[in-house]
């Protein structure tokens, strides 16, 4: 019950980010980035005073907003990522917790291996009780050999790893599809800004120099916006992926060792 509570609150942040920062990222561009103290003679349609860095950024152009929200939406998503990975790890170390676990295993002490889950808490934890509640049942069951004993331990463990790993991958996609996202808005920005910037070098004449400024600026400002942002997104996301698959491990391992030892003191 309280992972779909989780999952439902997940789903809605992510529809409900999504749009605020888009929103946010216009407004911040239109009256923030956009206001006419920014450029000379108070026009955001000249160029932006020297050494304003906001009327730099306004000058990259229409893709500036979106490739914002973007890395609004990236740096969310990391927040909660953080915070939700972490508390699935409980509150001590993973690898202490295993080894406490095998400790009171290996003396047969399932109440202290329980205490330890409570203790820890977190997905490891909730996926190590499930399996020692499963374990005690099996110890106390005399109807069943020591074959489907061990196969139903296996199958409790299992079950509760279905339940607690999705939870730790959920809104990851997002990161990683603006990992790849950003990139290519920030390329398109770039294509709008030659083209501009080679449109004012086709003018009859002397070129416009102004037209040419703010066509490279365009270019420049969303290649810095779409790359910066990519990498911010694919380092997280490779930390996250990294984070999550050692809790599978430590899952995995902590699993393990409630079968082995079902199997060896029965």
């Amino acid at each position: 019950m309280s992972q779909n509570k989780s999952g439902g609150i997940q789903g809605m942040l992510a529809a409900i980010v999504i749009p605020a920062a888009l929103v946010i990222s216009v407004v911040i561009f239109k009256f923030v980035l956009g206001n006419s103290s920014n450029f000379q003679d108070n026009n955001p349609e000249l160029n932006p005073l020297p050494g304003n860095f906001l009327g730099i950024i306004y000058k990259g152009g229409f893709i500036v907003p979106i490739l914002m929200s973007l890395l609004m939406i990236t740096i969310t998503f990391v927040i909660e990522r953080f915070i939700t990975i972490g508390q699935s790890k409980g509150s001590g170390r993973v690898d202490s917790f295993i080894n406490t676990i095998r400790q009171a295993l290996s003396k047969g002490d399932i109440d202290a291996a329980t205490k330890a889950c409570d203790s820890q808490k977190g997905s490891i934890a909730a996926v190590v009780q499930a399996g020692l509640k499963a374990y005690k049942q099996m110890e106390g069951d005399k109807g069943l050999d020591k074959e489907h004993k061990v196969a139903t331990i296996q199958k409790e463990i299992e079950e509760a790893t279905t339940l607690e790993l999705p939870m730790l991958s959920k809104n990851l996609v997002i990161i990683s599809t603006i990992a790849s996202i950003a990139t290519l808005m920030g390329l398109l920005g770039t294509v709008f800004g030659m083209i501009r910037a080679f449109a004012a070098l086709a003018q009859a004449g002397s070129p416009d120099a102004t037209a040419l400024a703010t066509g490279i600026s365009e270019a420049l400002i969303n290649t810095a916006f779409g790359i910066g942002t990519s990498a911010i997104a694919i380092i997280f996301y490779n930390y996250f992926t990294n984070k999550i698959d050692s809790i599978t491990y430590g899952i995995d391992e902590a699993g393990y060792s409630i079968v082995q030892t079902f199997n060896s003191r029965n």
